[in-house]
């Protein structure tokens, strides 16, 4: 699930929630809620958490990017 995606991401920088929290404005509880996979409050969070370790909101989540061109 993305919020397990998302804790990957601040785990293997060795980052504690209070530490992603002070880097990137979101409240301590709300990266807590999102890493349990309970959901995420908005997308401006994503966006933050994503340019925070420089990487597309696909990658932030997991999501693997296939092309479907015709």
């Amino acid at each position: 699930m993305y919020g397990e995606q998302i804790k990957n991401w601040r785990k293997q920088r060795n980052l504690s929630q209070d530490k992603l929290s002070k880097a990137t404005g979101i409240p301590q509880k709300t990266i807590s809620w999102i890493e349990s996979n309970q959901g995420i409050e908005n997308i401006q969070q994503c966006v933050m958490l994503a340019d925070f370790y420089g990487i597309s909101l696909d990658e932030l989540i997991g999501r693997e990017v296939k092309n479907n061109w015709l």
